[in-house]
């Protein structure tokens, strides 16, 4: 009986800690999509189709190692005197075209600081008239030519150079107070540094200020 048993178990494969084999069916191949079935980005397409309506410029696009090359100069000239006199030259020229803008009030070649046409109507507007600032100069150097060989009349001499002064400054305020509010009215708005430069155009002696009066005594600007 026992024997039998053991026949047949003997006949029969072990299932026991045993992997199942993986079936001998012949797998299944996965169809590769086609390529006009592949969706590309706009990106894409978008660069593809510039790059196949772009023509041939008919010569090759220089590198970025001859562009930086044909943009370098040379930081020495290889003539430094040739050099240095070519800015010689240029200098002087740009001074003589400056000093006749001064003369003639040619707004192209005047200084930054007499240029725009703000500069130009306190300038016309101080010139037009007759201000304390014309005589301020010549009373001062008189005061103290005074004062040093007189000195009987120093006292005197210092009061009325204190009273020039104080005319002086009054005058000027009065001034710029009109300039001011023309200048409000006429550009909307005053640029910086304007009170500035009315004060030196009033303290200056009229035959010496630059750039020269172009405009004569009454004659103010609209």
């Amino acid at each position: 009986m026992f024997g039998r048993n053991k026949d047949k178990t003997q006949g029969q494969p072990s299932t026991r800690g045993s992997v199942k084999a993986p079936s001998q069916e012949p797998s299944k191949l996965v169809k590769a999509p086609a390529r006009d079935d592949v969706k590309t980005s706009p990106k894409v397409a978008k660069e593809t189709k510039s790059k196949k309506t772009t023509q041939p410029k008919g010569r090759p696009t220089p590198s970025r190692k001859e562009q930086q090359a044909a943009r370098r100069q040379p930081l020495v000239p290889e003539d430094r005197k040739a050099a240095k006199e070519e800015e010689r030259k240029i200098a002087r020229e740009n001074r003589a075209r400056e000093q006749r803008a001064l003369q003639t009030g040619d707004e192209r070649y005047l200084p930054l600081r007499d240029r725009g046409p703000q500069r130009r109507f306190i300038r016309d507007f101080v010139d037009a008239r007759y201000n304390v600032g014309d005589f301020v100069l010549i009373a001062l150097v008189a005061v103290f030519f005074v004062t040093l060989f007189v000195a009987r009349y120093q006292l005197i001499a210092t009061a009325i150079m204190w009273i020039i002064i104080l005319l002086w400054v009054l005058d000027t305020w009065y001034v710029w107070r009109k300039i001011k509010k023309r200048l409000i009215a006429k550009f909307g708005e005053v640029e910086p540094g304007s009170g500035m430069y009315t004060m030196n155009r009033v303290l200056m002696i009229r035959r010496l200020r630059l750039p020269k009066p172009q405009v004569k005594r009454g004659q103010y600007p609209a």
